[in-house]
Order: C-alpha cells, then sequence, then structure tokens
C-alpha cells in the first residue's frame, strides 16, 4: 500500500523537544508508523479537508489528525497535525 518513496510530514507545534520531522521511504515510515501503533484503536475514519484521512482521539481527546494522499492505489504522501495547540481548535468530524 505504500509508495516505496512516501513521504511523510509531521507537524508537532512549537512544543520543546517535540520538532516537526520529514521522514522519507517506505522504511522510514513504517518504522516511525510502528512507534504510534498501539493508537491503533483510537483512530477513526475522517474528512481531512475533504480527503480520506484518520483522527486519532485516545481518552476523548485529540492526539492527530493524519491525511493520505493516494495515487494508483499506494499511499504517497502522509500529513500529520499532532500540534495539541491547533487540534484543540478543529472540528474533527468522523465517518464512523
Amino acid at each position: 500500500m505504500l509508495d516505496p518513496d512516501i513521504l511523510l510530514r509531521e507537524d508537532n507545534g512549537t512544543r520543546p523537544g517535540r520538532a516537526s520531522l520529514v521522514v522519507r521511504g517506505a522504511r522510514a515510515v513504517t518504522e516511525r508508523a510502528m512507534m504510534f501503533s498501539h493508537l491503533g484503536a483510537y483512530a477513526h475514519r475522517a474528512l481531512v479537508n475533504g480527503a480520506p484521512g484518520v483522527v486519532v482521539i485516545p481518552e476523548g481527546r485529540p492526539f492527530a489528525v493524519m491525511a493520505f494522499t493516494v495515487s494508483d492505489g499506494r499511499i504517497v504522501e502522509i500529513d500529520v497535525l499532532n500540534d495539541p495547540a491547533r487540534l484543540s481548535e478543529l472540528k474533527l468530524p468522523t465517518l464512523d
């Protein structure tokens, strides 16, 4: 499902010690995703800017919003918003 040259952009806001990052390549993106696999039970399908995405809401509080760009049946980009200040301002409708 992941394009070999996938690009992951993660916006962690301006919190100290939580720099935003860019990860390239299917293996590196998979390794990064595995770090958060324990949150899978809290993931809900959602529309993110009109496109398919995921909202992660553990304990009733938004943790992350992820948007996926798909081309030729493969995920080529993932954009993650993980900034608590910005997440608290969003209305997050789910499709579930």
